[in-house]
């Protein structure tokens, strides 16, 4: 069983304006449910979770969770809501009456694009957390490294909610030793909050544009002995990735980068850390095996 965590889908026609940069040419394209299809099942994945791609609309959520209702891969939604907005709960319940609302299990905001580092801690973002909370939701924090400091006080004030870290808060991999003595701490206070999991994810485009695994193996090693297997899990973040790697590839540097692990660790990092954060139990239970054969590219030999 592999479960991809975090990947995207847009149209960039319809409001993704973060597209417009000259760099992100190769992406500026529309990515749909059959292109996701066949990326998995040439890499052998079982299912995905949709994460929200920075169009910051409400209609995004509603194609989302139409998405996953059409395309039995698609295990689970992340959506974007506005958390410091003051109506989180009547947006949450908006969703749940859409079509395929039943694959809501968490939502973003997009917290990296804020200026002031503390972010998280203003007033009407922890009442919104809490919201979320009682909403049994997760949120997905997309941060940058200096906004890490902020999401572990939150996670303790919150400690009802559930935290999902998206591409261990963006470390500059591409500065390597500094960039890693810089994040590392940050990283350990809220690995050591126990409602707060993480993704190996969007690591390749943190990393220069010649980059290998070396690079990506000190972080990834930190993430495992701060986390440990039970609280990581793998995503893709397809096709942003596509700046740096092809699905595939990702897999193959993330099986690279990690330290020795068992088979059931790997199994956690590959689906089993996903099932518990985003509640996917049931819907595992019913999906076919994954139709291409052989070992996926994220399990070693």
């Amino acid at each position: 069983m592999i479960i991809d965590a975090h990947h995207h889908l847009w149209r960039p026609e319809r409001g993704y304006a973060w597209l417009d940069a000259p760099e992100l040419a190769t992406i500026r394209r529309p990515f749909t449910p059959a292109d996701l299809t066949a990326e998995l099942t040439a890499a052998g994945v079982d299912g995905t979770v949709l994460v929200e791609g920075g169009r910051c609309h409400p209609d995004e959520a509603a194609e989302f969770l139409g998405y996953a209702a059409d395309t039995p891969a698609i295990l689970a939604v992340v959506a974007w809501l506005d958390v410091a907005s003051g109506d989180v709960s009547a947006t949450v319940g908006r969703y749940r009456a859409l079509r395929g609302g039943e694959y809501l299990a968490g939502v973003r905001s997009q917290v990296q694009g804020e200026a002031d580092p503390d972010y998280l801690d203003r007033p009407d973002v922890r009442r919104g957390l809490a919201e979320l909370a009682a909403a049994g939701l997760v949120f997905d924090l997309v941060i940058r490294a200096d906004q890490l400091p902020a999401a572990a006080r939150a996670a303790r004030a919150v400690p009802q909610l559930r935290f999902v870290l998206d591409h261990l808060g963006k470390p500059r991999i591409d500065s390597g030793g500094a960039g890693l003595r810089r994040w590392r701490g940050p990283l350990a206070d809220l690995a050591a909050c126990p409602n707060v999991t993480a993704k190996l994810s969007g690591l390749v485009t943190e990393a220069g544009p010649d980059w290998t695994p070396e690079h990506l193996r000190p972080f990834v090693e930190v993430a495992v002995e701060e986390f440990g297997p039970q609280r990581l899990m793998f995503g893709s973040d397809w096709p942003v990735c596509l700046l740096r790697s092809d699905y595939a590839g990702v897999g193959r540097a993330l099986a690279a980068a990690l330290p020795p692990l068992s088979a059931t660790e790997r199994h956690e990092i590959l689906a089993g850390t996903a099932v518990r954060a985003y509640d996917l139990a049931r819907r595992v239970a019913q999906l076919p095996p994954a139709s291409a054969g052989g070992r996926h590219p994220t399990e070693r030999a």
